[in-house]
């Protein structure tokens, strides 16, 4: 299939995206575009949140892994569903509490305008980062096997689909990022159901002589039981699921979504339900790669890791309809991780450090300048961190996903611990000394590991490692409360 019809059914996808935007962000305003007004069905915001949740990532990384680790992705996965309950039950009670429209708001009101400041700046920093990561990933994908042949290059192709995106998103926010992404999610898993279904049926196989096929290839090994390696059964499923508590629970992005539902029962359904399909999504994309790898073993395609799923969809003389398929389950992976990312990096930066919500000298009209012009930036910033991750790509990129979390979210998972596990006061001037310091001694550790650990390799309990350092060192730099200082007891209001 030609490169030019490829292209016109990316840019009719995103007719379809700017229809639903022109649409959702009529009457909209910045309550519109920073929590949806509040008004979001649950079962929406659930579905929609699965292709914020698997992004392009999954969709091309987690099979590419299966070939070279089995099914041990799988147990972090197991680690994610235990983490959502969490979120839903501990965390989400907290934010409907106080009703805040920033999580982040919740560090203020309990630690101090410190760490208020220092929490949003490290939400600020490692969604930008996990979101470019994503987005450069399938630009990479896009750029290579649709666009190459045009002479269309890696730089126009990024630049393109970040106006793109700021074309559907700068007005209706939360608002109409809760439909397109429900929209997305949709097309993202009918590509997955019908690649898996295609392969199987055109090895002449059903599920029980794939399996079986796989095993003997040691594709489903899953369960790993030496403690030495970084992917003991223990440290992926315990380290997923303080990954889930810190990049969903702690996330301003996934967060949003949630409380813009109206109440607290519904927005916990929501959470409970998108664990349940997330499991099964994760699962199906692990059973796709094994797939993948048996086909390309049968017809001799020498392809692995983040090349296997694109090179065989789009260069194996599949059929135009597989083709099509994977496409737009491409770029329907890679929407939901993005403009999500870029309008709560806008909510954030505008209410938690310009303090938006606070200025009352602010008309709407200064304030919806400022939130554009904050928009357009950091779209600016994602750019940059898309080129530099080009630099650095070396062909599997999950892992580095997964690695930056451990070292950006550490900070913000122990902030959060130590408000609600204490009753102490912290000194404002330690804390983003202490935030800075922890993950820089991990960094440390983890590149010196065998020498200092005698050969245990850290695996994903380097963000428990680096919370829990960070989580002492705020201890020693605090103090107990007197009477009247945790404002969370005193004024936190109950939700309506």
């Amino acid at each position: 299939m030609s490169s030019a019809i490829l292209l016109s059914i990316v840019l009719a996808y995103f007719a379809l995206l700017l229809g639903i935007a022109f649409y959702t962000s009529r009457h909209s305003n910045n309550e519109s575009f920073f929590i949806g007004n509040r008004n979001s069905k649950w079962w929406v915001v659930a579905f929609g949140m699965i292709g914020t949740s698997l992004s392009g990532m999954t969709f091309i990384s987690v099979p590419g892994k299966v070939g070279v680790s089995g099914f041990d992705y799988f147990q972090i996965v197991i680690g994610y569903w235990l983490g959502y309950f969490v979120v839903a039950y501990v965390l989400l009670p907290i934010y409907y509490k106080m009703e805040l429209t920033s999580i982040y708001t919740y560090l203020e009101r309990r630690l101090g305008a410190t760490a208020y400041k220092t929490g949003a700046l490290f939400f600020i920093l490692s969604r930008t980062l996990g979101a470019t990561l994503r987005l450069y990933l399938v630009i990479k994908v896009l750029e290579r096997f649709v666009l190459a042949d045009m002479g269309i290059p890696f730089e126009a192709t990024a630049i393109i689909i970040l106006v793109l995106i700021l074309l559907y998103t700068y007005r209706g926010g939360v608002k109409t990022i809760v439909w397109t992404d429900t929209l997305q999610t949709t097309f993202m898993l009918l590509a997955l159901v019908i690649c898996v279904v295609y392969i199987m049926h055109n090895m002449h196989m059903d599920f029980g002589s794939t399996w079986a096929a796989m095993k003997a290839k040691g594709y489903t090994q899953m369960i790993h039981t030496d403690p030495a390696q970084g992917n003991f059964f223990l440290k992926q499923i315990i380290g997923g699921a303080f990954i889930t508590i810190a990049m969903t629970g702690l996330d301003q992005e996934m967060m949003q979504k949630n409380i813009s539902v109206s109440n607290l029962k519904d927005s916990q359904k929501n959470m409970v339900t998108f664990s349940f399909i997330l499991l099964f999504a994760n699962f199906v994309f692990l059973l796709l790669g094994g797939l993948l790898y048996l086909y390309a073993d049968a017809q001799h395609i020498g392809v692995a890791k983040d090349d296997l799923f694109p090179t065989i969809a789009m260069q194996s003389g599949l059929p135009f309809y597989i083709t099509i398929c994977f496409l737009i389950g491409l770029i329907s992976a890679l929407f939901p991780s993005a403009d999500g990312a870029l309008t709560a990096l806008t909510s954030s930066f505008c209410i938690d450090i310009l303090g938006m919500k606070r200025r009352t000298d602010w008309d709407e009209s200064r304030r919806k300048k400022i939130r554009l012009t904050v928009h357009n930036t950091l779209a600016v910033l994602f750019l940059a961190f898309i080129f530099f991750f080009r630099e650095i790509d070396k062909g599997s990129l999950i892992d580095l996903l997964l690695d930056v979390a451990s070292y950006t979210y550490g900070p913000l998972l122990a902030l959060f611990a130590f408000g609600i596990l204490t009753k102490r006061k912290l000194a404002d001037a330690a804390v983003p000394i202490v935030c800075i310091i922890s993950p820089v001694a991990c960094y440390m550790l983890k590149m010196n590991q065998e020498k200092l650990l005698g050969g245990y390799k850290i695996g994903l309990e380097l963000l428990i490692i680096n919370a829990t350092m960070t989580f002492l060192l705020l201890f020693l730099c605090s103090r107990k409360s007197r009477e009247g200082e945790i404002p969370f007891t005193r004024h936190a209001t109950r939700s309506k």
